[in-house]
C-alpha cells in the first residue's frame, strides 16, 4: 500500500475554517494603560499592541508564571531568510522585555535536507542579530522520550496505526475528485488497541518500508477543523533519508511537526508559544495533545508573517538560481537570505529596527523591497561614517599649482562631532565622478564644465574648467584642465553653485585607494516573479549587477577600517554583560566580518566591504542608494 509520507510542517488545508475556543481572562491580570512611547522605541512592539496583549494572557504579575520562556524552532534544512528575522526578534524580544529567558531549538525531525552548515548558519545569524539564546535545544533529543509517548496515546486508545494510501486518507478527508464529500473513518481507526501497538512498535523495528503504516491520532473528524482529523503523529521516512544528523541509524521512524512542536514546548516549560498565523488552526491540535497526555499546556498565539515581494525565498528556487549561475550562492547580496543580507552590509540593528518599525499584529504583512530599503538608508543615516568615493574617476589637472602643490583639508566623518574628523591631501591632480563634467554646458546644468566654477567638497577654493582633452579613439573625455580660483590679492574667492565629491592623487599618502564597486539592483523586474508566464527565471533583471572596476577613495578609508565594526550594535559588538550560564551550549560572540565597515560614500550611495577581498583587491558592495528613486547608481 502507498502510505503517503507527509511532510513535518504540514501547508495550511483549504478547508472551512474553524472557530478557536475563547481563552479564559486572566482576572488578576487587568490591562494596563497604553504607555506613551517614542516612536524609535526599539522595544515599541512589545510595549503596546497585539504582544502586549498576549502577555496580559499569561503574565507574571497575573501570578500564572514565575517567568517567561520561548523558544525560536527553526527547521535546519536551509538558509533563514528576511522573514525569520521578524521571528527571531520577536521570540528573543518578547522573553527579553520581560527579564525571561529564550531557548534556540532546532526542529530536527526530518532527516531529508538536514546538513551541518544549516544548523551552523541558523545560530551564527542569531548571534549576529544580537540575541543570545539561554540553551541551544534540539527536538531529537527528546526523541525516546517522545516515542514513549507515542505508545501511551496508543493505550489510551487515542492513536492508531494506519496503512491508508495518500488518496485514501485525502478521500477520508473529503477531498480528491469530487472534493467536499462527507468525511469517514480510516478502516484502522477502531482496530484493537494492543493490534496498534503492536503495529506499531513493528514500524520502529523496520517491519515496515515507507508508505506502508503511519501512526495517526484519533482525534475528532466532526470538526470543522482540519488539524482535528486524524493527523499523522509518526511516519517512516524513505531509505535513503533515514540516517539522522544527530543519532545516525537508532530510528527508522519520526514523529511528525503536529505531534512533536508542542510536546517539545511542553518538556522545554515554554510560557508563551509564538508562531505565525499559518499555525493558528493548530492551536486546536497543540492544545488537544497536551491534553491527551496530561502533560504542561503552553499558550500559544500567533502573529502575521513577514512577506518580501520582489525577490523569492523558497530554498527550492534559490538553489536553481545558484546552480544555474543567476547569483553567486546563499550569500549572494542581490538575494533576502539573512547571510546575503549580512554580506550586503545590512546592519543586523537595521533588520531589527526595520521589524520593530512595522509592528506586530496578526495580519500578514507583505512589503515591497523599496520599503525595506527605505528604513535600511534612515539607519545608515545616522550611524555610518561618511567618505569620498569617486565610481568612474575623471582626472582633473589643476594647471595653476605647482606639481608638488599640498594641502591637507580637514574632512569631518559626519555631521556628528562624536565620528571625528580627518584630514585628506589636496594637490594638483584629483578626480572626480565622470557625471559630474559635460562638454557643453548649459543653464540648468550646476557642475563642472568649460568655463563654469565649482566647489570641491571641504577645498578652500572653488575650481573653474579651462579645457579638456579626449582619446581618439573613443571620444571619451580623460583629461580635464582647471584653475584654483584662489585670489592672488585676497579678495574673496568666486561662490561656487554647487559642490562635489573628489579625491586627490598622493602617493605618500596612499591616496586614492584603488577599489572594483558591485552595485546591486533587484535581481527580478517585477513584484511577483513567480506570476511571470515563464516560470520565475524569466523575470530576472539583467542589470541586477553593475560592476566598477576603477573606483578612488579617499585616504581616510584607512582609519575607517580600524575602527570598525560600524555600528559597533546588535551581534557586531560584544555585549558587556553577556550572560555565561550554559556557556558550554552558547553561540560565541563572533568576530565582525568585513561587511562591518560600512560607510556612506558623499553624493553617491551606501557601501560595505565584500568578504572577497584581499590586501591588494579592495571590493566594495552597494548596500543601498542615496535616494529611493534610483534604480542605479
Amino acid at each position: 500500500m502507498d502510505t503517503p509520507s507527509l511532510p513535518d510542517r504540514p501547508k495550511p488545508p483549504k478547508a472551512q475554517k474553524a472557530k478557536l475556543p475563547k481563552q479564559p481572562k486572566t482576572a488578576n491580570a487587568p490591562k494596563p494603560k497604553r504607555p506613551e512611547t517614542a516612536p524609535d522605541d526599539p522595544r515599541l512592539m512589545f510595549k503596546v499592541g497585539f504582544l502586549s496583549d498576549v502577555y496580559q494572557e499569561r503574565s507574571i504579575e497575573s501570578g500564572t508564571i514565575s517567568k517567561v520562556i520561548t523558544r525560536f524552532p527553526p527547521e535546519p534544512n536551509g538558509f533563514l531568510h528576511i522573514g525569520h528575522s521578524k521571528a527571531i526578534a520577536i521570540n528573543f524580544g518578547f522573553a527579553k522585555q520581560h527579564g525571561g529567558d529564550c531557548y534556540l531549538r532546532f526542529d530536527d525531525t526530518n532527516p531529508k535536507g538536514e546538513e551541518e552548515q544549516y544548523f551552523v548558519a541558523i545560530e551564527e545569524m542569531v548571534t549576529w542579530l544580537g540575541f543570545k539564546p539561554k540553551r541551544i535545544t534540539y527536538s531529537s533529543d527528546n526523541f525516546d522520550r517522545l516515542y514513549a509517548l507515542a505508545e501511551a496515546l496508543v493505550e489510551r486508545n487515542r492513536a492508531y496505526v494506519c496503512h491508508c494510501s495518500k488518496a485514501e486518507v485525502i478521500a477520508q478527508r473529503g477531498g480528491g475528485e469530487g472534493e467536499g464529500k462527507p468525511r469517514y473513518a480510516c478502516p484502522h481507526r477502531d482496530r484493537p488497541i494492543a493490534e496498534s501497538l503492536a503495529e506499531f512498535r513493528a514500524m520502529r523495528d523496520g517491519k515496515y518500508e515507507a508508505g506502508e503504516a503511519a501512526l495517526r491520532m484519533k482525534q475528532n473528524l466532526d470538526d470543522g477543523n482540519p488539524q482535528m482529523w486524524d493527523l499523522f503523529a509518526y511516519r517512516i521516512p524513505e531509505k535513503e533519508y533515514r540516517r539522522h544528523h544527530r543519532t545516525g541509524d537508532k530510528w527508522r521512524i519520526y514523529p511528525t511537526y503536529d505531534f512533536t512542536h508542542c510536546l517539545c514546548d511542553s518538556f522545554e516549560g515554554i510560557t508563551h508559544s509564538l508562531c505565525t498565523t499559518e499555525f493558528e488552526l493548530s492551536r486546536v491540535s497543540y492544545e488537544w495533545l497536551c491534553d491527551e497526555l496530561e502533560v504542561y499546556k503552553p499558550m500559544q498565539r500567533e502573529y502575521g508573517r513577514l512577506n518580501v515581494s520582489g525577490t523569492v525565498l523558497s530554498k527550492r528556487k534559490i538553489i536553481e538560481l545558484v546552480n544555474k549561475g543567476h547569483v553567486r550562492g546563499w550569500d549572494d547580496p542581490r538575494l533576502y537570505t539573512l547571510i546575503a543580507l549580512r554580506r550586503r552590509g545590512i546592519p543586523p540593528g537595521a533588520i531589527l529596527s526595520f521589524v520593530n518599525e512595522l509592528g506586530v499584529t496578526k495580519a500578514t504583512t507583505n512589503i515591497e523591497l523599496h520599503r525595506f530599503e527605505t528604513s535600511i538608508r534612515r539607519y545608515l543615516e545616522v550611524t555610518v561614517p561618511r567618505l569620498m568615493l569617486v565610481l568612474e574617476p575623471l582626472t582633473v589637472i589643476i594647471d595653476n599649482l605647482d606639481d608638488d602643490h599640498l594641502e591637507m583639508v580637514e574632512v569631518p566623518f559626519s555631521k556628528n562631532p562624536a565620528y571625528g574628523s580627518h584630514t585628506i591631501p589636496f594637490t594638483k591632480t584629483v578626480y572626480i565622478e565622470r557625471g559630474d563634467f559635460r562638454e557643453v554646458d548649459s543653464d540648468d546644468y550646476f557642475r563642472l564644465a568649460p568655463g563654469k566654477t565649482v566647489g570641491l567638497l571641504k577645498v578652500p577654493f572653488p575650481i573653474t574648467a579651462t579645457s579638456f582633452e579626449k582619446d581618439p579613439s573613443t571620444g571619451q573625455v580623460i583629461t580635464v584642465h582647471a584653475k584654483y580660483e584662489k585670489p592672488s590679492d585676497g579678495s574673496a574667492p568666486k561662490k561656487p553653485k554647487s559642490f562635489i565629491h573628489w579625491v586627490a592623487s598622493s602617493p605618500a599618502h596612499n591616496s586614492p585607494i584603488k577599489a572594483t564597486v558591485r552595485a546591486f539592483n533587484p535581481l527580478f523586474k517585477s513584484n511577483n516573479p513567480a506570476a511571470h508566464p515563464d516560470g520565475f527565471l524569466a523575470d530576472i533583471n539583467p542589470d541586477s549587477e553593475q560592476i566598477f572596476p576603477h573606483a578612488k577613495i579617499e585616504s581616510g578609508f584607512e582609519e575607517i577600517r580600524q575602527r570598525a565594526p560600524w555600528p559597533a550594535e546588535a551581534g557586531e559588538r560584544q555585549p558587556a554583560d553577556a550572560d555565561e550560564t550554559d556557556s558550554a551550549k552558547k553561540p560565541q560572540q563572533a568576530t565582525p566580518g568585513p561587511e562591518s565597515i560600512r560607510f556612506q560614500g558623499m553624493r553617491v550611495a551606501y557601501f560595505c566591504v565584500d568578504r572577497e577581498s584581499t590586501k591588494d583587491d579592495l571590493i566594495l558592495n552597494r548596500i543601498v542608494s542615496l535616494k529611493e528613486d534610483v534604480g542605479k547608481v
